[in-house]
């Protein structure tokens, strides 16, 4: 149970508004739903799965050979065979370089120039800055 809230949690932006079939080998994982009177950590977990549209289906060990498979993984020396850090997480990460006409346009419409430039580049914005205006 604790592997499908993991699971639900992690990939939540993914999963929400899908069907989602999990295949396990537990059969007691369905009847785990159905009790009611149940422990409080088990009951928080139920109150997460309404959120999604979740399907349990029981698939014996020997026909799930993908469950047969991850039961059998050996654990490595740092203790989880499993890497919890996945690549799209810096999906959204942006740069902050300023584009190449930030400095005309900036000059333009507040007649100030950054105070790190020297004059001579002061004066080379000014100069293509007149390029850019329109009367």
């Amino acid at each position: 149970m604790y592997a499908v809230v993991f699971a639900l949690e992690k990939f939540r932006p993914y999963l929400l508004g899908v069907k989602v079939t999990v295949y396990s080998d537990h059969s007691a994982l369905k009847h785990l739903l159905e009790n009611k009177d149940s422990k409080p950590k088990l009951i928080r977990w139920m109150l997460l799965l309404p959120e999604f549209q979740l399907e349990i289906r029981d698939k014996p060990g020997a026909k799930n050979l993908v469950v047969d498979h991850l039961s059998r993984l050996t654990i490595r020396e740092s203790g989880s065979p499993f890497a919890d850090c996945f690549s799209d997480e810096t999906l959204y990460a942006m740069t902050s370089r300023l584009p190449w006409y930030a400095d005309i346009v900036n000059s333009i419409v507040t007649k100030t120039f950054p105070i790190e430039l020297i004059r001579a580049e002061r004066e080379k914005i000014r100069a293509q800055s007149k390029y850019y205006v329109w009367d």
